[in-house]
């Protein structure tokens, strides 16, 4: 592919590969089996993490290097494996480095279990004034900012917390190109829903089946989480659940973290890929959805969909907040896809989140 070809839209698994092959993205070794994702690419922890006092960007004309030298307390050594603990600020240079062509960017967001931990992740580039975003023929080495809000979690080099997408243009959908894609293959399952400038989403606080289970409140001075093990863990070892209580009201308690589900059940098209993006906080003062990305295919039918619930991590601010049943959380805007995807989200690639409904991190055994 020569350096005028790239085509505009969010790059594609087959385009990802085309960046490696042409030398635009590297890595210090081989991508792992499952790696590349229909419209991003899992981003990898490299052999170091330095603890920092501090949070920060490098600003224009900086590198992440020279201030790392000046916040760094001390240096931990991730190759057989590290602890970070809950309420430190890390940094660790990633095995993936760019060499972006002129007209490419890229964004990164948490994946779903980074974020389904309460595990704080911000990608960081040389230069950078802002997180998570990268310009336009960027080149230079990718540093991922780590901050475990509730539990001490487990990591190594070549963990994966953070999954970064590749575009060309601006392609989100404007609000009338939101309503005819809607008409046309049905965003939203729920004809009250309002779609406009994206999908907004609302909250369910009443449950499914006898128990009236709404959603989870994570547990204080847990053990530690092992990011890269499966299904390995108790739920009420970490979690809380919780129940309707018959109001259909939950009050967020400052400082505590939760899991819960929107109402409505969410379709993104084979063509697209959608974000959720922050809530205008003049709804509430909470924040909603740490890992925005859903790739193309989420809770389409020919990939086991039928429709997927988005589930929530949800983390009240400085007050006490009532949640009511139905009430509007968020938005999912739609960007299109340079190109279809060969393989989308579903069974069939082993994703963990296809047909979901309220349901916790994969590090977690079925509940109950």
């Amino acid at each position: 592919m020569t350096e005028t070809a790239w085509p505009k839209g969010i790059f594609s698994a087959r385009l990802i590969h085309a960046l490696t092959d042409g030398g635009h993205i590297a890595s210090e070794r081989p991508y792992d089996g499952d790696q590349v994702q229909p419209a991003s690419l899992d981003l990898r922890l490299g052999q170091t993490a330095f603890r920092v006092r501090s949070s920060f960007l490098p600003g224009p004309r900086k590198t992440v290097a020279d201030r790392i030298d000046r916040l760094k307390l001390h240096e931990i050594d991730l190759t057989k494996g590290a602890v970070l603990e809950r309420g430190c600020v890390y940094i660790v240079p990633l095995l993936e480095r760019l060499a972006l062509p002129a007209e490419v960017s890229a964004s990164a967001n948490p994946k779903s279990s980074t974020g389904r931990l309460d595990i704080f992740t911000r990608v960081i580039a040389d230069g950078a004034r802002s997180f998570d975003t990268v310009p336009a023929g960027y080149e230079g080495a990718l540093y991922l900012e780590i901050s475990p809000r509730t539990f001490p979690v487990l990591v190594r080099t070549g963990s994966r917390l953070s999954q970064m997408r590749f575009r060309v243009g601006d392609v989100r959908l404007s609000a009338p190109e939101h309503k005819a894609l809607h008409a046309e293959q049905t965003l939203v399952f729920d004809p009250n829903m309002d779609v406009g400038d994206g999908v907004s989403l609302s909250i369910d606080l009443v449950g499914d089946g006898r128990d009236g289970l709404i959603g989870f409140r994570s547990k204080r001075h847990t053990a530690v989480v092992d990011v890269d093990r499966k299904n390995a863990l108790d739920v009420l070892d970490y979690w809380e659940p919780l129940v309707n209580r018959g109001d259909n009201e939950l009050i967020l308690d400052p400082d505590e973290f939760y899991i819960l589900v929107s109402r409505e059940s969410v379709h993104v098209p084979p063509d697209y890929a959608a974000e959720m993006v922050p809530f205008d906080p003049l709804v509430g003062e909470f924040r909603v959805h740490y890992a925005g990305f859903f790739d193309p295919g989420f809770g389409h039918s020919a990939a086991g969909g039928e429709g997927s619930r988005a589930v929530l991590e949800v983390r009240s601010r400085e007050v006490p907040f009532l949640l009511g049943h139905g009430q509007t959380i968020g938005r999912l805007v739609y960007e299109k896809m340079a190109e279809r995807p060969a393989a989308l989200y579903g069974s069939a690639l082993g994703s963990n989140y296809q047909a979901q409904s309220l349901k916790l991190s994969k590090h977690f055994r079925p509940y109950p």
